[in-house]
């Protein structure tokens, strides 16, 4: 295949830098970008040497693939619309609102055998790519995602702007059927939840307690991994990777020493990883790192999530 034919639509704060992106890579050439703030579109397409829409359903025809950044309730609509055209989507998380809307995506994706990948970004953070060499089966999995507040991921609950990041994380590493799910929530800053603690448990015994919180004064992302053979910390945020095991020797008796290593990785770009991957899906005909399947699992078991929280608001 030659160039890959790419859009946005969406360009605001995150979308103009997936438009940065496809208009670097060798494998992409980008048409152009479309939002409905037709100043915005144009300075970003001028910026970016292509041609701005206000309208994305007149660039359907132009294209081979298109990330969709635009506001949540509108992932489905434009979704969809791609999808009927022929058009390849990398679709911004959530999926979609609901996990029906979900579930239509990924059928008309497969039927019409197209790409279909959810932008799950810390699936490309190099730390939890280097976790593969030493993950086997997780017991329990501890996880904080803190923040400060931020308009723009209001729209939503801390569930479906934060955590759901880490949802999807835990979901794939573990790899097996939630078999419970408890949850508690506050509300502090907006009208919906900000600060959430929720404990999944799985069919095979293992535990994730996890914690997502927009109302911090400063930023955490970090998770903690306890397998049989090792005690696992992974810092999102600075890149780092911690792997512990039982050394020889014992620090008191009866309790073994304990090995550490440490490993810093560059920061890298994960959304240029990201669309990278989109890209190459494309052109060999392959799955996604993160696949609608994966981005309507998440969403389900982000949905119960939020509706354990308000049934314990009323």
């Amino acid at each position: 295949m030659s160039k890959i034919k790419t859009a946005v639509i969406g360009v605001g704060y995150l979308g103009k830098f997936h438009a940065q992106k496809y208009a670097a890579l060798p494998d992409s050439q980008l048409i152009g970008v479309c939002d409905n703030n037709a100043a915005n579109a144009q300075k970003i397409a001028a910026d970016l040497g292509v041609e701005a829409f206000t309208d994305y359903h007149k660039l359907l025809d132009k294209v081979d693939a298109v990330s969709i950044v635009v506001p949540t309730q509108k992932h489905f609509e434009v979704a969809r619309a791609c999808l009927e055209k022929g058009v390849h989507v990398l679709l911004e998380k959530p999926i979609t609102v609901t996990v029906a809307e979900a579930q239509q995506l990924v059928d008309i994706a497969a039927k019409n055998k197209l790409v279909l990948q959810v932008g799950h970004l810390e699936r490309f953070n190099p730390a939890i790519l280097a976790l593969d060499a030493v993950l086997t089966e997780p017991l329990f999995i501890e996880s904080h995602r803190i923040a400060p507040f931020n308009p723009r991921g209001a729209d939503v609950s801390v569930i479906l702007d934060l955590m759901i990041h880490d949802i999807d994380i835990i979901l794939d590493i573990v790899g097996k059927p939630v078999k419970r799910i408890e949850a508690k929530g506050v509300t502090v800053l907006s009208k919906d939840i900000d600060i959430a603690n929720v404990r999944l448990e799985f069919d095979n015994g293992c535990v994730a307690n996890v914690t997502a919180s927009r109302a911090g004064l400063k930023s955490e992302r970090k998770m903690r991994l306890v397998q049989s053979d090792a005690y696992i910390t992974i810092d999102f945020q600075n890149k780092k990777l911690g792997i512990h095991r039982k050394g020889n020797g014992e620090m008191f008796p009866g309790v073994a020493n304990i090995d550490s290593q440490e490993q810093t990785f560059e920061q890298g770009d994960a959304l240029m990883a990201e669309i990278k991957a989109f890209l190459h899906s494309i052109k060999t005909d392959t799955p996604p790192v993160v696949s609608g399947v994966d981005g309507k699992r998440a969403l389900e078991t982000a949905m119960e999530i939020t509706r354990l929280l308000s049934e314990n608001r009323n």
